[in-house]
C-alpha cells in the first residue's frame, strides 16, 4: 500500500547557458517525488517545469502532487500498475509534469517489486542507446567551434538550435556543415519559430544547398497541426513532431493528416511513461519512428525516459543530452541506473 508521497527540490547549476528560440537555461529547478509503502520499497520520480511548453510550475506541480494526485492513490494497495498509473492520468486537467513525477515514481515502484531494472521492466528491446548533443543558439564561429569540440567528445550526431532571423539562421547551418564535413549527422530544432511558408521555404534551400539534414524538429507553433501538415507535405527532409505531441490522441491526429514523418516522445509532455508507451506502440503501427527526447531535467526522470528508450524497438533515436550539461555529471548520475559513455548511453543491472 502506497503510505505517503514525499516531495523535494533540488536545482542543478549548468555548464553553460542552454539557449532555444523560445527559452534561455542556466540551472534546471526539479521536483523529486518518493512513494513510501508499508513494504519498505519507495518509488522514485521527478519532473521539472518548462513553463513555455508544458504551463508548469513549481508551484503547480506540488499542488497538483500533493492535491489531486495524491488523493487518487495515498493506501491504494500495490496490486495493479495500470490501476494506479490511470489514476494519476485522471486526477485532473493538464499538469503533465506532474502527472509525470508520480507516475515515473510507480514504474520506478513496481519494478523494483518485480527487482529488475526499469529498461527490462518495460521490455528490454535493448541496454544501451545512441544520444545527439545539442548545440544551443549563439554566434555562428561559437558554434562551429563548439561542434568541432563535441566531435572530438565522441558524438556523430548534433542538434542545432535556431531561432533567429532567416539569414542568421541559414548561415548557422552552412558554417557548421562546412566546418565538420559530410560525416557528423545534422538535425534541426526550431522550437515553433517559424510560420510554415518560411519553414518550407528555409528546408528547401538546405536541400539546394545539400546540407544534408536528418530531420527538422517542430518547425511551427505546437497547435498549427494544419501548418505542420503543410511542411511535411512540401520538402524531402523529414519533419518530427515535438510541442506537437502530449498524447495518444494528438498521435492520432497527426497520423490521420499525415502531418510529420517522425515523434519525439517526451515523458513531462505525455505525463509519464504510461501515455509515452501508448504513443509508442501507435507510432509502430502507423510506420513512424519515434525518437525519446528530454526538457531541462532532473537525472532521475533523464533515467526514466533513457530506460523507455532502451525499452521499446520503435524509439530508434534519442535526444538525451541533458546531464550532459550540468555542472557536475558524476553527482547528478548517482541518482540514475545510467551510464554515459561517449555518446553512448548505458542502463545499469
Amino acid at each position: 500500500m502506497i503510505t505517503n508521497i514525499v516531495v523535494r527540490n533540488a536545482k542543478y547549476k549548468l555548464k553553460e547557458p542552454f539557449i532555444t528560440a523560445i527559452r534561455r537555461v542556466e540551472e534546471i529547478e526539479t521536483l523529486t517525488v518518493v512513494l513510501e509503502t508499508d513494504e519498505g520499497i519507495e518509488g522514485i520520480g521527478a519532473a521539472s517545469p518548462t513553463v513555455q511548453i508544458t504551463g508548469d510550475t513549481l508551484e503547480s506541480m506540488k499542488g497538483a502532487i500533493l492535491g489531486p494526485i495524491k488523493e487518487k492513490i495515498i493506501n491504494q494497495p500495490l496490486e495493479s500498475l495500470e490501476y494506479l498509473t490511470t489514476a494519476v492520468r485522471d486526477a485532473c486537467v493538464g499538469n503533465t509534469s506532474a502527472k509525470a513525477a508520480v507516475d515515473i515514481a510507480l514504474y520506478d515502484l513496481f519494478a523494483k517489486k518485480a527487482n529488475m531494472p526499469l529498461y527490462k521492466f518495460l521490455g528490454g528491446y535493448r541496454n544501451q542507446i545512441t544520444t545527439d548533443m545539442t548545440l544551443s543558439i549563439g554566434e555562428e564561429k561559437a558554434m562551429a567551434k563548439k561542434a568541432q569540440s563535441l566531435i572530438q567528445d565522441g558524438f556523430h550526431t548534433l542538434k542545432v538550435k535556431l531561432g533567429g532571423t532567416y539569414e542568421e539562421d541559414m548561415s548557422r547551418m552552412k558554417l557548421l556543415r562546412k566546418t565538420i564535413g559530410d560525416d557528423i549527422n545534422l538535425r534541426i530544432d526550431a522550437n515553433q519559430n517559424w510560420d510554415p511558408k518560411t519553414a518550407v521555404r528555409f528546408i528547401r534551400e538546405l536541400e539546394r544547398e545539400n546540407l544534408n539534414i536528418e530531420l527538422v524538429e517542430q518547425p511551427v507553433k505546437a497547435d498549427d497541426f494544419e501548418g505542420l501538415a503543410y511542411v511535411t507535405k512540401q520538402v524531402e527532409t523529414p519533419i518530427m513532431a515535438d510541442e506537437s505531441l502530449f498524447s495518444a490522441k494528438d498521435a492520432i491526429r497527426l497520423i490521420k493528416m499525415n502531418a510529420c514523418d517522425l515523434f519525439n516522445i517526451k515523458l513531462m509532455k505525455t505525463g509519464g511513461i504510461r501515455e509515452a508507451l501508448a504513443i509508442a506502440d501507435i507510432a509502430e503501427a502507423a510506420g513512424i519512428p519515434c525518437m525519446i527526447g528530454s526538457m531541462m531535467e532532473s537525472p532521475i526522470s533523464v533515467s526514466a525516459a533513457i530506460q523507455l528508450g532502451c525499452a521499446h524497438r520503435n524509439i530508434v533515436f534519442a535526444d538525451m543530452d541533458a546531464p550532459l550539461w550540468l555542472e557536475n555529471l558524476e553527482e547528478a548520475l548517482e541518482s540514475g541506473n545510467i551510464d554515459y559513455r561517449g555518446s553512448v548511453i548505458y542502463c545499469g543491472e
